[in-house]
């Protein structure tokens, strides 16, 4: 479909009949993308060619570069009308993008009530629930009759509707009906006889992955969001709540590769950016590296006697950082998910201890077999290698699950100590035991 809307557009004069024709077919986030193929020209051209009814919804998934080239070629009454059109949250995730030139503009143009709503979300702070939550949503009195309620929502028509909050007259939220439900009950039934008053909600303070977390844990398709006295203000969707945790793991992965977070795609952001995100780290682990250089140093002797050990070095490194990272990870993504929490860190320890102890057999006895079938004089070396193997994973994947723990409660991001500061520090563990184990049982070295 994508084909051929790209062969009308690159075949001018373009056929808008046919055009239009084609659109009527197709997702409005389809439609969305095709922008992303676009020339700045072919862009400001083909928004105005979208009917006027699709055209603030596939707006909402156009990408922001050229949502800025869009609101720069239209006139304030049509900004007014496009940004007017859009979700409350999705409208702030537009305005947040934009320079204080397009802000200033867009926010003139939109009309007083949506520009009070857009005001009141960008106070939240980031990451917070009440920053992601759009306050288009359905509210229904306890007292309503079905016959009443249907009134309601045919005069509000409240868009993408299949729940409804029930609320008092001081906003207090008390219930929720769904759809179905209502479609269900009979004429004369009140919505306090048929609502659901075990409401889930999240507060506008609270952290955008609890929000997530609770759509994941109750099968949400919709969240209500109260203030500290229980009012409602808001709702996340389900949609939102897929953006959570797309931006919350993309984050992670960013900092457990050592790279600071980035919202901007990969191909979109510059060389000197890529480059200031990511040497930061890259100093402080090469710096931290230096440990491994002095303790090398300091056993330039031992490795003048018997040369072998420095071949065995690289591996015992390597499988320490390793073992360390997988733990890491591990509790990271347990932690992410609610499964263990600071007060299981005991449980957690004695569990990859006992993991550690049966890695290290099997590396060992591995490693020795392999040295063994073609270095047999090297017997005693072996075994200094597999009491290192053994002792490195017992203390690389203690540290690898105690460290994002501890983190987790000092309110430090565990993510930030997973691979590079493990895998860095279980390098150091790796050398120290080595040749601490080596010294004390080769006669070589005594």
């Amino acid at each position: 479909m994508n084909e051929v809307i790209m062969g009308i557009i690159n075949s001018p004069p373009i056929n808008a009949g046919n055009l239009r024709k084609e659109l009527s077919r197709m997702n409005m986030v389809d439609i969305g993308d095709i922008f992303g193929e676009l020339t700045k020209e072919q862009t400001i051209q083909f928004f105005r060619l979208l009917p006027k009814d699709i055209a603030a919804n596939v707006f909402a998934y156009i990408e922001t570069d050229k949502q800025q080239i869009i609101v720069e070629a239209l006139t304030d009454n049509e900004v007014g009308k496009i940004v007017g059109g859009l979700f409350a949250d999705d409208a702030v995730d537009f305005i947040e993008e934009m320079p204080a030139n397009v802000v200033n503009r867009v926010l003139r143009s939109i009309p007083a009530e949506k520009r009070k709503i857009i005001n009141q979300l960008l106070q939240y702070p980031d990451d917070s629930v009440g920053s992601m939550m759009t306050t288009e949503y359905m509210t229904l009195r306890e007292d309503f009759n079905i016959i009443e309620t249907f009134s309601e929502i045919r005069n509000k028509k409240i868009k993408g509707l299949h729940t409804c909050y029930v609320v008092r007259r001081d906003k207090l939220l008390v219930g929720t009906v769904s759809l179905k439900t209502l479609l269900l009950a009979k004429e004369h039934e009140r919505i306090a006889d048929i609502m659901h008053p075990n409401v889930i909600s999240a507060n506008t303070t609270d952290d955008q992955e609890h929000a997530a977390r609770l759509f994941r844990k109750y099968g949400l398709l919709s969240l209500p969001v109260v203030d500290k006295e229980g009012r409602m203000v808001g709702i996340i969707t389900v949609d939102d709540a897929v953006e959570i945790v797309e931006e919350e793991t993309t984050e992670d992965f960013e900092k457990m590769a050592a790279i600071l977070p980035s919202e901007d795609p990969y191909l979109k952001t510059g060389v000197f950016k890529h480059t200031y995100k990511r040497v930061g780290w890259l100093l402080v682990l090469m710096l931290a590296a230096i440990l491994t250089e002095m303790i090398i140093a300091d056993v330039e002797d031992l490795l003048a006697v018997l040369p072998a050990l420095s071949a065995f070095i690289p591996m015992l490194m390597d499988s320490g950082g390793n073992a360390g990272a997988q733990t890491s990870m591990l509790v990271i993504r347990s932690m992410a998910l609610d499964e263990i929490k600071f007060k299981d860190i005991l449980k957690v320890w004695w569990l990859e201890i006992r993991v550690a102890v049966i890695c290290g057999l099997v590396l060992g006895v591995v490693n020795a077999a392999r040295v063994l079938i073609f270095n047999p004089e090297r017997a005693l070396l072996t075994l200094v290698v597999a009491i290192t193997l053994l002792a490195v994973m017992v203390l690389s994947k203690s540290l690898g699950c105690l460290l994002p723990l501890t983190a987790k409660k000092i309110n430090l991001d565990p993510a930030a100590l997973a691979m590079p500061i493990v895998k860095t520090l279980a390098d150091v563990v790796a050398l120290l035991v080595y040749f601490a184990v080596a010294a004390a049982l080769l006669p070589e070295l005594r």
